[in-house]
């Protein structure tokens, strides 16, 4: 169960963004300095009690029109070796100390459970509060159960496609992260595997299910 500290954090998350963002090739406020205020998200939690994993809807302010983002953070205790261009920024945890900071898609961990979400394996907890499942929070597979390992991660000015491999057949699927949210996506005008809904805000501070992540057989 991740337990979630009352204290400090130097720098703070939306400051780590706002120097990430502007370099992400799905970020559509180019050539501007973002305004992010934190708008939603959702937690996981580790197994294994090591690594945090949250999942951040901010929403950037800066351009005509409000942009709503989802970054999935993993925070952990010391460097991943071999992820170096994940890395967000590093930060002082007032309780825990030095803690690094990644772009989550990037991570086992934090891929790992995102899986297991989606096939039903894994409880989604409240972004802000210890042991609170979060039942806003669903995910969904057409098919049985099973595990997943991150294989590779590719950025595009359409979002984050992550390819997994399961364990049950070996076979290959790449989860989709919708880094741009539009509340009230779907999930696909075609027949995806599976996919992650929760909440994402409307600008009249209402907010609506929105498709976070998406099941996919990988590209040809």
């Amino acid at each position: 169960m991740a337990v979630i500290h009352r204290t400090t954090l130097t720098p703070t998350k939306l400051e780590l963004l706002s120097s990430w963002l502007p370099a992400q090739p799905w970020y559509r406020g180019k050539g501007q300095q973002p305004e992010l205020a934190r708008t939603g998200g959702f937690r996981l939690d580790d197994p294994e009690g090591e690594v945090g994993i949250e999942f951040m809807v901010v929403t950037d302010t800066s351009g005509d029109q409000p942009v709503t983002y989802q970054v999935p953070f993993s925070y952990r205790g010391a460097p991943i070796t071999g992820v170096d261009k994940a890395l967000i920024g590093t930060t002082e945890h007032g309780v825990l100390g030095r803690r690094w900071v990644y772009d989550g898609t990037h991570d086992p961990v934090l891929v790992a459970q995102l899986f297991a979400l989606i096939v039903g394996e894994t409880v989604p907890q409240m972004q802000s509060t210890s042991d609170a499942p979060d039942p806003s929070v669903t995910g969904w597979f057409a098919e049985p159960p099973t595990t997943a390992a991150l294989t590779s991660t590719t950025d595009d000015p359409d979002g984050t496609d992550i390819l997994v491999e399961t364990a049950a057949d070996a076979r290959r699927l790449t989860i989709h992260i919708n880094r741009v949210l539009q509340p009230g996506q779907a999930a696909s005008t075609g027949r995806p595997l599976g996919h992650v809904t929760a909440d994402a805000p409307l600008p009249d501070g209402t907010k609506a299910r929105t498709v976070f992540a998406l099941v996919q057989h990988p590209a040809a």
